[in-house]
């Protein structure tokens, strides 16, 4: 899995005319499921988003986490975190879930997401989202899961 986040001050997500989900200060999490993916990925990035210190303490240093400003989380789906751009002028998505495969672990990220914190909102997956970011520092930060699955064997000892 593949996620972007911004450190916010406001978002939102609009689809059809209608806000599907918003917040004010928090982050928003721009969520890419590849086919190799599984929950214990989403378990993996939701815990690491949770515990990022990103947030500003009172001596203007980011030692603080989502939970401990008591932030909204505003996730939303975009398989476009998958993008091979590496060949041609069209991208291609060939490491993307295919979209059966990605709801259910979007659901399962989702759901996860609200047993470990109150207020989490989300765009609709698969649809045509206006993404309104009101980003704060400007932080963004990307990270993929396979930084933890897929190099164990090269890890620093």
């Amino acid at each position: 899995m593949r996620m972007l986040l911004q450190r916010v001050s406001s978002a939102s997500v609009t689809v059809d005319g209608r806000v599907t989900g918003a917040i004010e200060h928090g982050l928003v999490l721009f969520l890419g499921i590849g086919r190799e993916d599984t929950e214990e990925h989403g378990a993996y990035l939701l815990d690491k988003l949770l515990n990022l210190r990103i947030f500003e303490d009172g001596a203007g240093k980011m030692n603080r986490t989502l939970q401990e400003i008591a932030g909204g989380l505003l996730i939303v789906s975009q398989f476009t975190l998958y993008a091979n751009v590496s060949r041609g002028r069209r991208p291609s998505f060939d490491q993307a879930a295919s979209p059966e495969d990605a709801h259910k672990l979007y659901d399962y990220f989702v759901d996860l997401a609200k047993t470990k914190m109150a207020n989490v909102h989300t765009g609709v997956f698969q649809a045509n989202m206006t993404v309104t970011v009101a980003n704060q520092g400007p932080v963004s930060i990307y990270h993929d899961s396979v930084d933890k699955f897929m190099n164990k064997s090269h890890a620093v000892k």
